[in-house]
């Protein structure tokens, strides 16, 4: 499994092969995502700052293990990676429905 951070700090793990890894994370598409999330009321990427992709570590493997994916597809039908964020992270319009 491997790890993107930004700035050194880890933010999502998937479990893709490491050439697939870095593709997902680096792809044009991601990074929009990452600048439209945010995380504590900020952006989770501001387009400037170091994106990295390393091998996870065992706590982050232990805590994407751990995660519940709803997934109503079955079960024997492999989607690919799973992408899984470390760090909170919600859409700003969530905030204004409130």
């Amino acid at each position: 499994m491997f790890t993107l951070t930004i700035s050194d700090k880890p933010v999502a793990i998937t479990n893709a092969e490491e050439d697939e890894a870095r593709e997902l994370f680096m792809s044009d598409d991601f990074k929009e995502d990452l600048k439209s999330l945010e995380s504590d009321g900020a952006p989770l990427w501001d387009g400037f700052a170091s994106l990295n992709v390393r091998q996870a570590t065992e706590d982050e493997i232990s805590e994407f293990e751990d995660a519940d994916f709803d997934d109503d597809e079955d079960e024997e039908e492999d989607e690919g990676p799973y992408i899984m964020f470390l760090v909170d992270v919600n859409e700003p319009d969530e905030e204004e429905e409130g």
